[in-house]
């Protein structure tokens, strides 16, 4: 995670934008009355996923059951 303050912010803005879109690198920006957190699109719209399969209770625990799946027990899917 990349630290900055919102001058530095400020003045870089185009240049960190850039690196957070291109990288999915978030930003701490920190100011006087508390720090925010840049993220790109991608990463947000991720988030928002799994939020969302998280809320799920049947998806939630079909997830947590194939992560435990070993990788030879998987199926192989032409896409």
């Amino acid at each position: 995670m990349i630290n900055t303050n919102a001058t530095n912010f400020r003045k870089h803005i185009f240049e960190i934008l850039d690196q957070t879109i291109k990288f999915n690198e978030p930003v701490n920006i920190s100011t006087k009355s508390g720090n925010a957190v840049l993220i790109s699109e991608d990463e947000y719209n991720s988030l928002m996923e799994t939020l969302y399969l998280s809320s799920v209770p049947e998806m939630k625990e079909k997830l947590l059951k194939g992560a435990e799946t070993p990788l030879e027990e998987c199926e192989n899917f032409e896409w």
